[in-house]
């Protein structure tokens, strides 16, 4: 084998795919258990309907540079990466980069594959307490029906105390001139230039979800609260259009629209940004799950695209 046709083999060992003859879904395991690409191939055309990876955000691994992470043990940043639960403190480590201890473990360490057939693939991370002093395991089952994308998430307590904890999924979609998104919400999160939460409002006028809004025209990177949980994005200029639907618990809308980047984001998440200090706050609901020792919580989340014929 020559030198280039080994990384090209190396390259494809990176990724695990699974197809049910519509769609095709390419994972990436050892990047956080990333989605690197879910696409249809029909009558010679590719539609992507999330962002797909380039190689190089595969070669290194990167999860943020993916089609969707999963975010476990909690959804978001941290204030300062510290919080107090249970008559603990608990530190987490924090950078110039990461401030706030963004989206916990997950999507930050590699997940085994447990299961692969055609069309599901079920990844499983297991995290041995640390600075975060609970043992959990997180599991995703990706799974394809007649070209629709399913993700179920759970998150397992392993340690014999009570965990504080939040779960949902980080997609990332592409983002054209008249890119535009519809979901029912009831308020958002306005927030501070760290981009954490200040005070509880109504969503603006301009640009409320409930009505829809161009994500052109936008430039979010805000909590929305009292979610449906359905979300509707639509590329009027390509004839497509993709609904989400997510379960319970994940209750909170996370958009993400940085203006003139290809990309959008909008995270079904369990948990307000920093949950975990919040949650004594009269008043609020953050989302904060607490898993006693061996509970589990789960959600699954379906993508289901459609185009005009």
């Amino acid at each position: 084998m020559t030198k280039n046709s080994a990384a090209v083999a190396e390259q494809h060992q990176e990724l695990v795919s699974i197809s049910d003859g519509i769609a095709t879904v390419e994972i990436a395991p050892a990047a956080g258990g990333a989605l690197a690409s879910y696409r249809w191939r029909q009558n010679g055309s590719v539609v992507d309907w999330l962002r797909p990876t380039d190689q190089a955000a595969i070669n290194s691994r990167d999860a943020g540079a993916m089609a969707c992470f999963p975010l476990v043990p909690y959804s978001n940043r941290i204030r300062d990466g510290r919080f107090a639960f249970s008559g603990r403190t608990v530190e987490l480590p924090t950078s110039s980069d990461d401030p706030h201890h963004e989206h916990g473990h997950g999507w930050c360490r590699p997940w085994t594959v447990v299961r692969h057939e055609a069309g599901i693939a079920v990844l499983r991370y297991r995290h041995l307490a640390d600075s975060w002093p609970w043992s959990y395991e997180a599991e995703q089952a990706i799974s394809l029906i007649d070209g629709r994308l399913v993700v179920a998430i759970s998150l397992r307590n392993l340690s014999d105390s009570p965990m504080p904890a939040g779960f949902g999924l980080h997609p990332y979609f592409p983002s054209t001139p008249w890119t535009h998104v519809q979901a029912r919400v009831s308020g958002m999160w306005e927030t501070d230039a760290e981009i954490l939460p200040t005070r509880h409002v109504l969503p603006p006028a301009g640009a409320n979800p409930t009505t829809g809004f161009d994500v052109s025209e936008t430039d979010f990177d805000t909590v929305f609260t009292g979610w449906a949980r359905r979300v509707r994005i639509a590329w009027p200029e390509h004839g497509r259009q993709l609904d989400i639907e997510a379960e319970a618990p994940l209750d909170f809308l996370v958009l993400y629209t940085p203006p003139g980047e290809p990309f959008f984001c909008a995270e079904p998440v369990s948990n307000i940004t920093d949950a975990f200090n919040r949650r004594g706050d009269a008043g609020i609901d953050t989302g904060c799950i607490v898993l006693a020792p061996g509970q589990m919580r789960s959600a699954s989340v379906r993508f289901t695209p459609s185009q005009a014929i």
